[in-house]
């Protein structure tokens, strides 16, 4: 499975070391509140980092045609980070894996830009059908998405929610079988 063309041309434009530090520094931001020097070396080293860079080198791997090199970041990802992310899974830039363990990603998963994900989650297909996210997305510690759902740009998915519905732009679905709900409530 190829890559999108948005994100080819972001891998393209911004090159991989330029994505990587996207990922690492909204991860900084996100786990310590700041991206100085000593919370992105710290960012560095944490749970889920590794992750991350195994999936955007597999990811690179993938969009210049070097599917054995790819299958190579894949089972590492498996073995060091404790994930699976499908090969074809797309995310834009600042993909956050907060704790990489136990995470399972579909490859046929499209997400947008800065989708933070906790342990746990499991974004998956339903007969060949899989998930969009939008941007600005989290997903809260052992949510599962099935199916050919859509998650609006800034939503939020509870931890342990079960979503297999859409969840419209700006809500949080909450539950098992998720329900969206108004941030007030």
């Amino acid at each position: 499975m190829s890559t999108s063309p948005a994100i080819a041309q972001n891998i393209s434009r911004a090159g991989l070391l330029r994505l990587i530090a996207s990922d690492v520094r909204a991860k900084a931001e996100w786990v310590y509140g700041s991206t100085s020097s000593r919370t992105l070396v710290k960012a560095l080293v944490t749970d889920g980092t590794l992750a991350m860079i195994l999936y955007r080198l597999m990811q690179a791997s993938d969009r210049h045609g070097l599917t054995p090199l790819s299958m190579i970041f894949n089972k590492l990802n498996g073995f060091f980070g404790g994930c699976i992310i499908g090969r074809g899974a797309d995310f834009g830039e600042a993909f956050v894996l907060v704790h990489s363990n136990g995470v399972v990603i579909n490859g046929a998963v499209r997400g947008g830009r800065n989708v933070k994900l906790e342990h746990q989650v499991t974004i998956g297909a339903e007969r060949y059908q899989s998930p969009v996210l939008g941007d600005d997305i989290f997903v809260g510690a052992g949510a599962k998405i099935i199916g050919p759902v859509s998650i609006g740009s800034g939503a939020k998915i509870g931890a342990n929610a079960v979503v297999t519905a859409n969840v419209p732009a700006g809500s949080t679905a909450v539950g098992v079988p998720a329900r969206n709900i108004r941030k007030d409530e």
